[in-house]
């Protein structure tokens, strides 16, 4: 048996440029998907990710102590990190 389908009753409006709007319906179309449903998947997406940064976890005061040993320590290659923290996004060239 399948699950019964929310119905979606909540209007979500937002401002976009024509050229964002031609690049999200071309994307949707890409997709075969609707501008509403890529949109809202898209839009979904990045909330869990960003939730996913905020979950709570509970460690022992053994593990706690190890965790804060392990920020604590200094960076085995920070020249690497220096590198990796300089580089130009994918996403932004």
């Amino acid at each position: 048996m399948t699950a019964p389908t929310a119905i979606r009753e909540k209007t979500i409006n937002l401002r976009a440029t024509p050229a964002q709007k031609v690049l999200i319906e071309r994307a949707a179309e890409a997709t075969g998907t609707t501008r509403t449903a890529f949109v809202l998947d898209a839009i979904l997406q990045r909330a869990e990710a960003v939730l996913a940064d905020r979950t709570r976890f509970a460690l022992s005061d053994t593990q706690l102590k190890r965790f804060e040993q392990a920020l604590d320590a200094p960076l085995p290659t920070p020249d690497a990190l220096r590198r990796l923290m300089a580089r130009q996004p994918r996403w932004s060239r």
